[in-house]
């Protein structure tokens, strides 16, 4: 399955007023992946484009800039799914630095009631924006992450911010078990962070290739470079979705089961019921053709013994079509033959009439045969008698058609 990662512009850092017209700015590129679920970007296809230019898959993943969410470490409210959104906002409204309306928070993916929880915080008009430009051109954002969250081992990632020239463009990323927080690489608070007593070393560092020697002296020691498009990749291997309440995507229904389908296919934690539920089909569908094969293998012997005893019984018979057919055509033949009326003849008809008519009833008016029927016209009946003479008439193994002033006999099924 293919993945379209593609990184989001970082957001200006504007009065709030401006995030609301992104219109006003020129229109951004868009760095991308277009991944085939690996875990590095080696034969990757990527590159960098307008959103009109941007390759298609099946699936499209935004990542966030790292320093464009802000992150909250609460106690999991208890409350339902559709109040979920006021409770967190007055839960964080003394930590907010806009107004509760002007802010998208998202949960994390492990929330539980009571437990602690982080909380992201984004510009609600500005992620809006982006998924806007985005989903205009007839793409779907199934998924938007972040580049950096508190979740996860403790790391170090340096990297150069496009928009700011020089050593002050440097940023470190840093996640730890207090959470997780983007600062000048070189200013006092990040300096702080790295000399403070208590403060646990990053077990990994990475740096982009253009901030790798940066990285290196504040670490004292080599730090591998990672490229943009493997950054990409590592943000699309967490579980968040920052898609949620007013931003969710429409059709939640139809893209959750998507999105568990496609996990289900592709997750390596799912391979092993993938497997077994192959072996399971594979056995079920080789039963179903053994089992096929001998209902075949029934029939067929059946039918063989069938045309073993006609052929045995009547030897004058050589070329058999229908055996049950021409072995009773012969039966019938003999029957003749022997001057013995079968079940469908005038007599026997005549008999089963005589025991089931009502003796209220006088002589039939007028009778008439064809073979295996027989028709009785007789007049003036109440429904009561009718259903009287049919009842009669099946105890005797026949079966009866009324019609008004007639009633015929014959041997199996009443017609409706």
């Amino acid at each position: 399955m293919s993945t379209l990662i593609v990184q989001l512009p970082a957001q200006p850092r504007l009065a709030a007023v401006h995030a609301d017209t992104p219109a006003a700015r020129p229109t951004p590129e868009y760095d991308w992946v277009l991944s085939t679920d690996a875990a590095t970007s080696a034969g990757q296809a990527h590159g960098r484009c307008g959103v009109a230019q941007l390759p298609r898959a099946q699936s499209l993943v935004a990542v966030l800039p790292a320093d464009d969410a802000g992150w909250h470490l609460i106690t999991a409210p208890k409350a339902p799914a559709a109040r979920l959104r006021m409770a967190l906002a007055g839960m964080l409204e003394e930590q907010l630095l806009e107004d509760e309306q002007d802010v998208h928070l998202a949960t994390s993916p492990s929330l539980k009631a009571g437990e602690p929880a982080w909380v992201a915080s984004v510009g609600k008009a500005w992620l809006k924006a982006q998924l806007e430009a985005l989903e205009a051109t007839g793409l779907t954002v199934d998924r938007v992450v972040p580049a950096w969250a508190p979740t996860g081992a403790p790391a170090a990632h340096v990297y150069r911010e496009a928009t700011v020239e020089g050593d002050a463009g440097l940023r470190l990323a840093w996640r730890d078990d207090a959470g997780a927080v983007v600062l000048p690489l070189h200013s006092d608070a990040a300096r702080a962070l790295l000399t403070q007593p208590g403060t646990d070393t990053p077990s990994t560092w990475t740096a982009s290739p253009d901030a790798a020697e940066a990285a290196s002296q504040v670490a004292g020691h080599a730090v591998a470079a990672r490229s943009n498009a493997d950054s990409l990749l590592a943000a699309t291997q967490t579980d968040w979705n920052l898609r949620q309440f007013d931003l969710a995507p429409q059709h939640r229904g139809s893209r959750a089961l998507r999105d568990n389908a496609r996990r289900f296919w592709n997750d390596t934690a799912w391979r092993p019921v993938r497997l077994g539920l192959a072996v399971l089909l594979g056995v079920q569908l080789i039963g179903a053709n053994v089992w096929a094969w001998q209902q075949r293998q029934a029939v067929t012997e059946r039918k063989l013994a069938v045309t073993a005893l006609l052929q045995t019984t009547f030897p004058q018979v050589r070329a058999v079509i229908d055996a049950p057919v021409q072995m009773q055509k012969e039966l019938d033949l003999l029957r003749t033959l022997a001057g013995k009326p079968g079940d469908t003849d005038l007599e026997p008809l005549l008999y089963a009439a005589e025991a089931a008519w009502p003796p209220s009833r006088g002589p039939a008016d007028a009778l008439k045969y064809e073979p295996g029927r027989l028709t009785l016209n007789s007049t003036g009946w109440s429904p009561a008698e009718v259903e009287g003479l049919r009842e009669r008439l099946r105890a005797l193994g026949l079966s009866l058609d009324t019609e008004p002033g007639k009633f015929t006999l014959y041997k199996g099924k009443a017609q409706p």
